[in-house]
């Protein structure tokens, strides 16, 4: 399977980004309006937050689902047993936010988000008839005004190699949401599952965006725009004693917005919830 980097600026991008997430539900754009100084200020001074007991200070709010998630309440990957390998923190408009850090991290999730509607807008103009006519309002309307929409600052510790056997950085797993927006992280790793049922790098080059369709799309679209499983692998070697920062921005419609026949956008994500265990 062929993941086949798109260039923002490109006059037919949003053709060729939309055409790969229909054939392996991932898209890959360079070039992108996303400042990689702004990221880099946001890699290495979460890195540094995640160094001190202060992150300690932002336990997670069980109903709000803000806040820090150590790696002994990480998630584990539906159909798996061991918890990933990470720990996290989740940034909401209006959620608690480390005093110890800058605002860069906001600052990210505005300049994403509204780029995240311009890629949801590119969905919906390349989808064929019969699958727009199913969206119960456009696409990029869904995530209007939602305060649901979600940054992840994830931090994979370096691997001492007392881990517990069968245990990884992110096990096999889809997505919850419409589209992850995802800037190449600090360290490699990022695989998908194709429809060959092999595993393949994504395209991760540094200053690369990556951007991944969830459940939530592939409910919505009927399947045309399917959610691929993906992992992170445990790195060998040298890379092994390196951290990993990675930023993915997880794009949630509002509670009330109709997917389908079957779910609200507030149902779907309610019922994932119960199946990770942290809810």
């Amino acid at each position: 399977m062929l993941i086949q980097p798109v260039d923002y600026r490109d006059p037919d991008a949003a053709r060729k980004f939309t055409e790969s997430l229909h054939n392996t539900g991932f898209g890959v754009l360079t070039n992108h309006p996303l400042s990689q100084d702004l990221l880099n200020t946001i890699y290495q001074e979460w890195y540094d937050f995640y160094q001190t007991d202060a992150k300690n200070n932002y336990h997670y709010d069980k109903e709000k689902m803000d806040g820090y998630f150590s790696p002994k309440v990480s998630e584990t990957a539906k159909g798996f047993e061991k918890r990933d390998l990470k720990e996290f923190y989740h940034i909401y408009p209006t959620g608690r936010y480390p005093t110890e850090v800058s605002d860069a991290a906001r600052r990210y999730y505005d300049a994403g988000s509204n780029l995240a509607k311009e890629l949801l807008q590119w969905v919906e103009d390349h989808s064929p008839a019969e699958v727009k006519a199913g969206y119960s309002m456009p696409l990029s309307d869904m995530i209007t005004d939602s305060d649901l929409t979600l940054l992840r600052v994830l931090h994979y510790p370096p691997l001492s190699g007392d881990e517990e056997p069968g245990a990884v950085r992110a096990a096999a797993h889809g997505d919850i949401n419409l589209l992850t927006v995802l800037p190449a992280a600090t360290q490699a790793g990022l695989q998908v599952l194709g429809k060959d049922d092999a595993w393949h790098d994504v395209p991760c080059d540094f200053g690369m965006l990556i951007v991944n369709i969830g459940d939530m799309l592939h409910e919505a679209s009927g399947g045309y725009y399917p959610s691929t499983i993906h992992r992170v692998l445990n790195p060998s070697g040298e890379e092994a004693k390196k951290s990993r920062i990675s930023l993915p921005l997880f794009l949630h419609p509002r509670p009330d917005v109709k997917l389908s026949e079957r779910y609200t956008s507030g149902s779907y994500l309610q019922e994932r919830l119960r199946e990770l265990g942290v809810k």
